[in-house]
């Protein structure tokens, strides 16, 4: 198994810290991982992107051109820009409260989530980010939800114990959302 996933989003919408999570995640259970972040000229409203790569087998390379399994796209210009280095029948997952239009290939599989209106379900538009790692975690299992959980903890520490129950709740709502997509 081998995972190769572009997150993306404006800085600010916690796009390094699902990355970091899902790393995080991936060496709790030994597997092999590497995260690559990309800031754009400014840290809060510019874009950012990382690469993740999950695998049970040595990573060769940290990057990812051409050859994404997936891409969690928060906003449009995110979507634009790493639709193209997605392999064919990879999994494109779109914020679709954010974007409006549809991406340009067809041969991607694609999923819309409403992340930002199910974090506000929740009571806290912060955890859109999560909303959305727990789609890409029910499409893909890379890894286990638990185990972001405890990267949780490696993440931003112990003090944010408190913030465990409904970042777990957002994940849930994301696995939800694409589920009931695949039912469609």
């Amino acid at each position: 198994m081998e995972e190769k996933v572009i997150m993306a989003g404006f800085g600010g919408q916690g796009i390094m810290a699902i990355g970091k999570l899902l790393a995080y995640a991936g060496m709790l259970e030994e597997k092999q991982v590497t995260w690559m972040p990309s800031y754009g000229p400014e840290m809060r409203g510019g874009t950012a992107n990382c690469a993740v790569v999950v695998s049970d087998d040595s990573v060769g390379s940290p990057l990812i051109s051409k050859d994404g399994t997936a891409a969690i796209a928060m906003n449009l210009p995110s979507m634009i820009k790493f639709e193209k280095e997605l392999v064919p029948g990879g999994k494109l997952i779109i914020n679709k409260s954010l974007i409006d239009v549809k991406p340009t290939r067809s041969d991607l599989d694609v999923y819309y989530v409403s992340a930002n209106e199910l974090a506000l379900e929740l009571g806290n538009g912060k955890v859109a980010n999560m909303v959305m790692l727990g789609a890409y975690i029910e499409l893909t299992k890379v890894v286990e939800v638990e185990s972001i959980l405890k990267a949780f903890l490696k993440v931003f520490g112990e003090n944010k114990t408190d913030l465990i129950p409904l970042n777990k709740e957002a994940l849930a709502k994301g696995a939800e959302a694409v589920k009931k997509l695949q039912e469609v």
